[in-house]
């Protein structure tokens, strides 16, 4: 797109972060597999448990229901800005974006390592958009990014109550779709996600001072002593502090350390257990949140299919 409406690269970040649903990668929430080579003789964690446990935490749960939802709408809203910018004489070719696999647990992880990390790193995903438009191509010129994204003074701003915002088009052919979609709810379904990721992030710092969980910390770090491995306090650490493939597979013993530590003290079901009751109690103080996050779903989801049936 033209870089002349680009927005902030923070609040791109979060905007993608929101509209994909996927996991925080360098952030409190780190992904379970990591990338690259890694102990592949670690042992094994039962992939039916770990999804139990992702599913527990409400708020979480909450954000991740309706992804096939959301994957119509953003697909509808595609379709339609590209027709309304054939209306106003351009070509406009976002690529259309991965469909979810409905196979593929895709919460955070947000205690570090779960299962041993495969041999190989996974592809990264082609990321969805469209191509860069040629210097002094129609789609370059100014004209072309004032269809799309409107005048930059009409630009909307959505905030959370902990300091998150996200900044959209007011107006333009991506205002246009977003509202076809969403009607007049575009704002608070903005909101509420904002709020929603908010809350999770809450619940995670919240739950550092839950006694359980500490006692849960507690007895990993002495197993991880035991092993041979003193001055590990926490798994996101440690987890942190092997970031690359290198790393981790120098690391392995002490990851093969950490996986058996958090299979024999039941660390990670006493993690997640007490993660959805923190999570739940922030939930109950904001009872707004999932009953509009279900209207709103339920509102794009019948625009979306009549989106798409108009158009093929």
């Amino acid at each position: 797109m033209p870089g002349t409406r680009r927005p902030r690269p923070a609040l791109l970040a979060l905007a993608v972060t929101l509209v994909g649903g996927a996991a925080l990668a360098g952030g409190t929430f780190l992904a379970s597999a990591g990338s690259g080579s890694g102990p592949s003789d670690m042992p094994a964690v039962s992939t039916a448990a770990l999804e139990r446990l992702h599913r527990l935490p409400p708020v979480t749960d909450l954000m991740f229901s309706g992804t096939d939802v959301q994957a119509r709408s953003a697909e509808a809203q595609r379709r339609y800005a590209i027709t309304c910018m054939a209306r106003e004489g351009y070509r406009y070719a976002p690529k259309a974006a991965d469909r979810p696999d409905p196979g593929r647990d895709e919460r955070p992880r947000p205690f570090g390592l779960e299962t041993a990390p495969s041999g190989t790193a996974p592809a990264a995903p082609e990321p969805a958009g469209e191509t860069p438009p040629k210097p002094g191509s129609p789609e370059a010129s100014p004209a072309y990014a004032q269809a799309l994204f409107g005048d930059e003074g009409k630009r909307v701003t959505v905030k959370g109550r902990r300091g998150m915002k996200v900044s959209r088009p007011g107006a333009g052919c991506l205002a246009e779709a977003e509202e076809r979609v969403l009607g007049d709810g575009r704002l608070r379904w903005l909101q509420v996600r904002i709020e929603l990721f908010e809350g999770q992030e809450f619940a995670r710092a919240a739950v550092e001072r839950d006694p359980a969980f500490q006692d849960a910390t507690g007895r990993w770090e002495r197993c991880l002593e035991r092993a041979g491995f003193p001055g590990q306090h926490d798994p996101v650490t440690l987890l942190k502090s092997l970031p690359s493939q290198r790393a981790r597979l120098e690391g392995r013993d002490v990851l093969k350390a950490d996986l058996r530590c958090k299979s024999e003290t039941g660390y990670l079901s006493t993690a997640y257990t007490r993660l959805a009751a923190v999570q739940q109690s922030w939930l109950d103080a904001n009872p707004a949140l999932a009953k509009d996050w279900a209207a709103l779903l339920a509102r794009q989801d019948k625009a979306a299919r009549q989106v798409l049936a108009a158009r093929g």
